[in-house]
């Protein structure tokens, strides 16, 4: 119960225990384990303030349902309640509270999570917690290193004492007094201010003792908390530890100065820091070394000696040469070449003597070890406040604003600032100056203006540092002309650009790339890509702009990445596709934004030729809804642009558009007016060719009509074009109801040819289509075989948003076929990875399959919840209508199994509705399977002998993953005999899809209490 409450077996095994109200109840009974918890608490924890009128009759049933979940456990009804029996050793809360005090490591492995208690027990999930911190607490203690750990806990907790003290300590003994004496600071305010209190005698006494021990140096007394960065100040020490010259790199605002204090803090011995940002003339860098070492009286006065006079370079060495210490030369970069000089003068004369160097570009001198400061870590997009404080861009964000608290409402838009502004310290620092007079969502909504909003830093600060215009002009001012045409250039890279791109786009050679490198304004990352930080981009295409260049660069890019989308779109369909899709993949946000820079420019020839050579990359890696947008909103525009082009961009734009990213009225009018542009028969481009007979699938009522448009493709010179006229016809004869040794010979046929040819997208999608089909003739062994390996292919295509489908069929036929745990584990896969893809689509398709089994195992409950939430994401329109009427259809077999007859009937009617309007057999024959199912129900052995019939002659042949038809056969079978069942059985041998509607009942009403029609899908029958 220490998390997400499970329930394991005697041998260890996970029993799912389905369901917030079935979890909610075994917890309570858990909680007093071996004693009666009254009905009242269970039904107040269980239903809280919404109790079912029948409240102990609910709990009766509920109490069941827990029995047969988990028939290992022994629950006692009781006088006045119920008891659960059980050896409390068994129970992980127990556990956790005998280890807590003794053992507080052990105990804390048992804590998995967020308890997840109801109101009721609100009480003990405090003392718990409570128990939890002081085993923290315990356990820190006795822990070297635990500064980060501590540090999140006191964010979490930030009155609590006892772990201010810890954390203290901790950073004592880390070698950071002046942090400690932060926290203590933060503390003693925070006590003030919220309860007027001062700080305990303990507190008080640590940060006496720490002001006793301070160090020798200059190092100034920070006032703000050092956030984030606690990995850099070990891997800085470490390089202190074995190397005399440690330099840290980038760009400005990055908190490189801040660094450097808390490394000089954490240092033994004399530390001393120098200034060198107010300093202008290269010659006076010794001096100003001088004036922060107090040795400038000394030096100046220093005993004469004959010969030539020393500089100042070399008496200021003489006067280390003797001396330990670490000498910390801040902001060089505008005093790059003396700063260097100086650094090898001292390190040669003094042995005792290490530097640490900040600045936007190296040294470059012997003995130099780099250092790059980069961003402070950012939250995932998503991320719920609990896993947004971990990160500490945000913690800096709270830290400097300490009237803004992190709830899950403000989540979202605190984490969208820290994105945007790339994780830069200064910049998080002057975004949390300007949350004391804007809310933090109205901030978030302007950061594209963030060079006007982004002012009013400290006072104190550098001059350069009090806005963030401020500190990106330094950057600028220090560039020659060369080095600042190439930052503008670069700028109009979203995506970033590797070597190639950015020599022909922005006509610079790699010396001058790796200029800027050096210069902290480009970072060169692991897959040989440069990128700027957003903020260093946005500064660029500002300057772009002034320069005049934002239409020539806006072209220059465009025209490079065209070529490149040229020569890999007829790729894309041949055996190198992954390379392909890999190098397109890496422009990704390069198109997306050229593209909409030509939308935006009104430059529809561009915009078109994007959206034709993007159109097929777009629906292979699973960028249906951006392509289909992107793709409309082209079509849409005025102006001229190549006919082929316009041909392809409705074609994509129907294409991408299919799966509920446009509405199916829309995607016929992009069919139509893919083929008034040039698509068809004679098209040069494969696409074009394949629309008409794409076409016929939405538009054709005779399947004869809809054969002879693809079947001249078979013939087609392409071989991947007539590998996918092959998988046509094969859905084609599938869906109007032919038998499935016709639909098995066409996919095999289109198998062979995508084989041939390698193309890893029609290879998986025909081994699944063929996996269902011989899942459909109860080989499931096998249809499994072929799901796995289309899953292999469609995952390395990349694929997302069609695996956790995939993964649902596939999971319900390793059910059929008896394997019930792997089942589970699969659609528990697809389930994870529908919530990460976030499509209504795709998590309506996993509660389906969720639904599924569990009506198949009887729980009715999980069942019914699950394909209402199903129901309710498809209520859009846009959505294939096939799964509505999927959904309709479990919900009536759910109703009719809780014995809700007439409600299951209108459901299954409207079901039977959509499926003909759809035109879809094998969910018509789904449909009514349903029907016969009630047939059953109600004592018509006959008619669901002869609605079985119907549903086999509309597919063509019996579909074996509908679990309901063998049960239906058998119950009416035994009803009728043999004969009897024959005889209705073959009644309905002629019957066609479109007779359908005549089975049913006259009186069956639609939702509404209405005869409802198909395009009236999205309406349910509780409603």
């Amino acid at each position: 119960m220490l998390g997400t409450v499970e329930l394991r077996s005697g041998t260890g095994d996970s029993v799912p225990v389905a369901g917030a109200r079935l979890r909610t109840l075994l917890l309570l009974l858990a909680l007093d384990a071996n004693r009666v918890v009254t009905a009242g608490r269970l039904i107040d924890g269980v239903w809280d303030d919404e109790p079912p009128q029948a409240a102990g009759n609910a709990l009766q049933a509920l109490v069941s349902r827990l029995r047969r979940t988990a028939p290992e456990l022994t629950v006692e009804a009781a006088a006045n309640g119920y008891r659960l029996v059980i050896d409390a050793e068994n129970i992980d809360v127990n556990r956790f509270i005998k280890l807590a005090q003794d053992s507080p490591e052990e105990a804390l492995k048992l804590w998995r999570g967020d308890l997840d208690f109801p109101e009721v027990a609100r009480g003990d999930a405090r003392r718990l917690e409570e128990l939890r911190l002081n085993a923290l607490r315990r356990k820190l203690a006795a822990q070297p290193d635990a500064v980060p750990e501590l540090e999140g806990l006191v964010a979490q907790h930030p009155l609590d004492e006892p772990l201010a003290a810890l954390l203290m300590r901790a950073l004592r003994d880390q070698g950071n007094p002046g942090r400690a004496l932060e926290v203590f600071e933060t503390v003693r305010k925070r006590l003030a201010d919220q309860l007027g209190t001062d700080p305990s005698p303990e507190l008080a006494e640590l940060h006496l003792d720490l002001l006793r021990a301070a160090p020798k140096g200059n190092l100034p007394a920070e006032v703000s908390s050092f956030v984030g960065r606690e990995n850099d100040v070990k891997a800085v020490c470490a390089l202190l530890a074995n190397h005399r010259l440690v330099t840290l790199l980038g760009p400005g605002g990055n908190g490189k100065t801040r660094l450097s204090v808390e490394v000089g803090s954490r240092v033994p011995g004399e530390v001393w820091r120098v200034e060198l940002a107010p300093v202008t003339d290269p010659a006076e860098v010794p001096h100003a070394v001088q004036t922060a070492l107090r040795l400038r009286g000394q030096v100046l006065i220093g005993p004469t000696r004959p010969g030539p006079a020393l500089s100042a370079s070399e008496r200021l060495a003489e006067a280390l040469a003797g001396r330990e210490m670490l000498l910390i030369l801040d902001n060089c970069e505008h005093l790059i070449g003396a700063a260097a000089e100086l650094a090898d003068t001292l390190l040669r004369a003094a042995p005792g003597l290490r530097l640490l160097t900040t600045s936007r570009e190296p040294l470059a001198i012997p003995g130099e070890r780099l250092h790059p400061v980069e961003p402070l870590a950012l939250p995932p997009v998503g991320a719920d406040a609990a896993t947004a404080m971990a990160f500490p861009a945000v913690r800096l964000l709270l830290d400097r604003a300490p009237a803004t608290l992190l709830t899950s409402d403000n989540v979202e838009p605190v984490s969208r600032i820290c994105r945007a502004l790339d994780g830069m310290p200064l910049a998080i620092e002057l975004a949390a100056a300007r949350l004391r007079t804007l809310p933090v969502t109205v901030l978030a909504d302007r950061l594209a203006d963030r060079f006007r909003l982004l002012t009013g830093g400290s006072r104190t600060a550098l001059p350069r540092h009090q806005t963030l215009r401020a500190v990106v002009d330094w950057s600028w001012d220090l560039l020659g002309e060369a080095e600042r045409r190439l930052w503008r250039r670069f700028a109009m890279f979203h995506g970033g650009a590797d070597v190639a791109a950015a020599e022909q786009v922005c006509d610079a050679d790699p010396d001058l790339i790796g200029a800027l490198v050096d210069k902290s304004l480009l970072v060169l990352g692991p897959d040989g890509r440069y990128r700027m930080l957003e903020t260093i981009r946005e500064y660029g295409l500002e300057r772009l702009a002034e320069a005049g260049e934002s239409e020539s660069q806006r072209m220059a890019l465009a025209g490079w990445l065209l070529a490149l989308a040229t020569a890999a779109e007829p790729r894309l369909r041949t055996a190198d596709q992954l390379v392909w899709l890999r190098r397109i993949s890496d422009e990704h946000d390069n198109f997306h934004a050229s593209t909409r820079a030509a939308i935006d420019a009104g430059d529809k020839a561009t915009a078109a030729a994007f959206v034709a050579r993007l159109g097929w990359y777009w629906w292979l890696r699973g960028h249906r809804m951006e392509g289909a947008g992107l793709s409309a909103e082209v079509a849409a525009m005025t102006g001229e642009a190549d006919r082929e082009d316009v041909a392809l961009t409705h074609t994509f734009a129907s294409i991408n558009g299919l799966e509920g990213a446009l509405s199916i009225e829309a995607v016929q009018e992009h069919f139509r007016l893919a083929e008034a542009s040039g698509a068809g028969p004679d098209a040069a481009h494969p696409a074009l060719r394949l629309l008409r007979p794409l076409a016929a699938i939405f538009d054709n009522f005779d399947p004869e009509s809809g054969f002879r448009a693809v079947e001249p493709l078979f013939e087609d010179p392409d071989p991947w074009l007539r590998a996918s006229a092959k998988m046509i016809v094969g859905h084609l004869r599938l869906n109007f109801g032919y038998s499935g040794e016709s639909v098995i010979a066409e996919m095999r046929d289109a198998l062979a040819g995508f084989r041939s040819v390698g193309e890893r997208w029609g290879i998986g999608f025909t081994l699944s289509a063929l996996g269902d089909l011989v899942s459909a003739d109860g080989d499931f062994a096998q249809g499994v075989r072929l799901q796995r390996e289309a899953m292999a292919l469609v995952r390395e295509v990349g694929i997302r948003e069609d695996l956790p489908q995939l993964e649902v069929k596939m999971a319900h036929q390793l059910y059929l076929a008896g394997e019930h745990d792997e089942a589970r584990r699969v659609l528990k896969q697809s389930w994870e990875e529908a919530e990460e893809i976030g499509l209504p689509d795709v998590l309506a398709s996993v509660q389906y399959g969720y639904a599924t089994i569990a009506r198949l195992e009887g729980d009715l409950e999980v069942a019914r919840e699950m394909i209402g939430r199903s129901a309710e994401m498809l209520s859009n329109p846009s959505f294939a209508p096939q799964f509505g009427s999927m959904t309709r259809s479990t919900q009536g077999l759910i109703e009719a199994a809780a014995g809700n007859l007439e409600l299951a009937g209108r459901y299954h009617a409207e079901a039977v509705r959509i499926a003909v309007d759809a035109r879809d057999a094998p969910v018509i024959a789904m449909a009514v399977i349903g029907l016969a199912d009630l047939a059953m129900r109600t004592g018509d052995p006959d008619r669901a002998a002869f609605l079985l019939g119907a549903a086999d002659a509309v597919r063509g042949g019996r579909d074996r993953t509908v679990p309901d038809t063998e049960r239906i056969t058998f119950e009416a079978r035994a009803a009728l005999g043999d004969a009897g069942y024959e005889t209705a059985y073959r009644r309905a041998a002629g019957i066609t899809p479109a007779e359908v509607k005549d089975l049913l009942d006259p009186a069956a009403e639609g939702p509404d209490g209405q005869r409802s029609e198909g395009d009236e899908q999205d309406r349910r029958p509780d409603q």
